[in-house]
């Protein structure tokens, strides 16, 4: 069994219980686990998390728009994957292939705190961080107590284990409003509202897919509509990151993980001009959920664009090619999920 390294991210499963220190992670891909896939954190069993209060639940689905904001797409054939020197073959970017999609409608952005909690408030589902009792959250983004308190996971210990960490409280029990570099307010509930859903697992993310009448896309269905009509870029824009130095999304700057330059954490969920395509934020901000198995031996879930959390010293998993997995009840504090319809 493997386990996601850096800012991908670990598994739910990963051990924990290492030391508190945050050494410099060196570049990696997808590591190979030491421990048997069966071990599991502690509090695996634990408490569930009480559900999200009523009046906060009312106030964010009130902020959620009335309709799905989905591009539709002719399909066509493209090249998928990158053998450039930016592409981390061991994640299985390669080789490039010519690819044929049909036509289908993806999501302009991905889906929204305020749109979940609609989804929340009119179905009552509890999402697999609730039920387990804990999620995984970057320890920049803790209290000085919970920082503390909260177990590392052993193989990145800048991932902690948190009790109470739901797509409602990213970090921790009492937090709302999404979380940023320690000492950094949480965002307004209405600007909130527009970042996106975190916490949720490939589960939670079908089950609110299957509400709206709507699907998650294939991989390859992702990647048409991430390079947004221009061929082998690894940008949606193109082939430089920031062109004129004008960042193109929502990364992680300065030294990672204890010297960032900016608040670490989503924005809004239509921040950055959208591609050629007309979408937002198909690299940096979350990694999203897509359908599918990693690999023909590997099953777990496969995790497109990047997130805020990579950084170009060791992990260049913010382009449109990169890919990386997690099982499907695994839930972390950047990552998310856009969706799909068949046309």
């Amino acid at each position: 069994m493997a386990t996601l390294a850096s800012c991908c991210g670990p598994a739910r499963n990963s051990p924990v219980g290492a030391s508190q220190s945050d050494p410099r992670p060196t570049e990696v891909g997808v590591a190979e686990e030491e421990s048997p896939a069966e071990v599991r954190m502690p509090g695996w069993e634990s408490t569930t998390v009480p559900a999200p209060d009523r009046q906060l639940l009312t106030e964010l689905a009130a902020l959620a728009p009335q309709d799905l904001a989905m591009i539709g797409l002719r399909g066509g054939t493209f090249l998928m994957g990158s053998e450039d020197q930016l592409a981390y073959p061991e994640d299985g970017e390669g080789p490039v292939r010519e690819v044929g999609v049909d036509g289908f409608a993806i999501g302009a952005t991905t889906v929204t705190v305020a749109e979940f909690a609609a989804f929340a408030a009119a179905t009552g589902h509890r999402t697999d961080a609730e039920i387990h009792g804990d999620s995984l959250v970057f320890t920049g983004q803790l209290a000085e107590g919970l920082r503390q308190t909260s177990p590392a996971v052993q193989a990145t210990p800048w991932w902690r284990q948190v009790t109470g960490a739901t797509w409602f409280q990213p970090a921790g029990l009492g937090s709302t409003g999404a979380p940023g570099t320690t000492g950094v307010p949480g965002t307004a509930l209405d600007v909130w509202a527009t970042h996106p859903v975190t916490h949720v697992s490939r589960t939670d993310a079908e089950a609110y897919a299957q509400w709206v009448g709507a699907r998650l896309p294939t991989e390859t269905e992702w990647e048409f509509a991430s390079r947004g009509g221009l061929e082998q870029q690894p940008y949606p824009w193109g082939s430089v990151r920031e062109p004129n130095g004008e960042a193109r999304m929502n990364t992680f700057t300065g030294a990672f993980p204890n010297g960032p330059t900016k608040p670490v954490g989503t924005v809004p969920a239509d921040s950055f001009p959208p591609n050629g395509y007309g979408l937002h934020n198909t690299t940096g901000n979350v990694w999203e959920w897509t359908s599918g198995g990693f690999s023909a031996h590997d099953r777990r879930g496969i995790l497109r664009g990047g997130s805020y959390m990579c950084h170009d010293s060791y992990c260049r998993r913010y382009r449109t090619s990169a890919r990386t997995a997690a099982t499907p009840d695994t839930s972390l504090g950047h990552t998310g999920f856009r969706l799909a319809l068949d046309l």
